[in-house]
């Protein structure tokens, strides 16, 4: 349903199920709704990722000698490493501030629903103390009804009165 629809009130099937639940103290809060992952992937303390890490070259366990060609190689393949270290880090860094952006737009986002939450308690318990208003309202309402018939019994009354004495004259 489009943000159009909610607030036209379009599309209002399920609502008298959540008012019923809400006017017992109900609630629709999952904690596993609310406690579940942003991504299936995120780390969490379910999901601690992978341990996996970088290795370029593998690890040398015996003393050995190296000849000019394996050295120049590795040096080549050193500073190739190097330049792809520092890019890496870069890229990470600009990662964890998209992360840190996402989560500033997470929290304003929760924060705002929480408002909406807060606003929306405040207008049902406006609409709960005027439905009371009303109820009291009622008796005096009924009583003005009572009296309203009982005029017009007694106008009507008069009126028959009238006309008995009417056609008995003439």
């Amino acid at each position: 349903m489009g943000i159009l629809a909610r607030i036209t009130s379009a599309g209002k099937s399920n609502s008298n199920s959540n008012e019923s639940s809400l006017s017992t103290g109900g609630h629709g809060i999952d904690k596993n709704r609310v406690l579940s992952p942003t991504d299936p992937s995120v780390v969490n303390p379910v999901n601690a990722g992978t341990w996996e890490t970088v290795r370029t070259a593998p690890v040398n366990h015996t003393p050995r000698y190296f000849n000019k060609a394996e050295a120049d190689a590795l040096k080549q393949v050193a500073s190739q490493k190097r330049e792809e270290a520092r890019q890496a880090k870069r890229a990470y860094k600009s990662l964890r501030r998209l992360e840190e952006s996402d989560a500033q737009v997470h929290t304003a986002h929760r924060t705002y629903i929480k408002g909406v939450a807060d606003n929306e308690l405040t207008k049902k318990r406006s609409d709960a103390t005027t439905a009371r208003h009303l109820h009291a309202l009622r008796p005096e309402y009924a009583k003005l009804g009572f009296g309203l018939d009982r005029a017009e019994n007694k106008a009507q009354q008069r009126i028959d009165e009238l006309k008995a004495k009417v056609k008995d004259k003439y």
